[in-house]
């Protein structure tokens, strides 16, 4: 009589089996998006806008005042200090009247902080401790004419 014929049961794989299988690999798959669909849905910050209807409709408008301006802005972290820059086309600072902005996380809102900051030398700076990763920074500024500036400037932090 031969190995073969004599079957034991072990290490077949029989219907029971392929259903445990299935149903653990498919069961995984579903776990694991239940659970990126709930943070996804706890870190959301929100609406941007209360009505984004209206604010569609003075979109253009306000984006071409904006870009009339010919301001660019750029953000630096040196030593603790948070410094935002804005400067017109040829490089040169401009006159801001107002400015304000609100630094946080990329993925959620629970690190954003709305600092305090000093204009000198063209340039507004606030002290600010931010961990390593990536910040956004989401400015708004108005020109001396009333024109707002609004821009969301990323900042990589190592």
């Amino acid at each position: 009589m031969s190995d073969t014929a004599h079957d034991d049961g072990k290490g077949k794989l029989t219907g029971r089996h392929v259903a445990l299988i299935f149903v653990g690999f498919f069961g995984t798959i579903f776990a694991v998006n239940g659970f990126m669909a709930w943070m996804a849905v706890g870190t959301f910050p929100g609406l941007e806008a209360r009505n984004g209807f209206a604010e569609s409709q003075t979109f253009e408008a306000r984006r071409d005042a904006q870009e009339a301006l010919g301001w660019d802005v750029a953000a630096t972290l040196d030593d603790g200090v948070l410094a935002i820059a804005f400067t017109d086309e040829s490089g040169a600072p401009v006159d801001v009247a107002k400015m304000e902005a609100v630094v946080g996380k990329a993925t959620s809102v629970s690190h954003d902080v709305t600092p305090e900051f000093t204009h000198r030398g063209g340039t507004f700076h606030t002290p600010l401790d931010l961990g390593p990763g990536n910040w956004n920074i989401r400015l708004t500024a108005h020109a001396p004419d009333g024109t707002l500036f609004a821009r969301r400037v990323v900042l990589r932090v190592n």
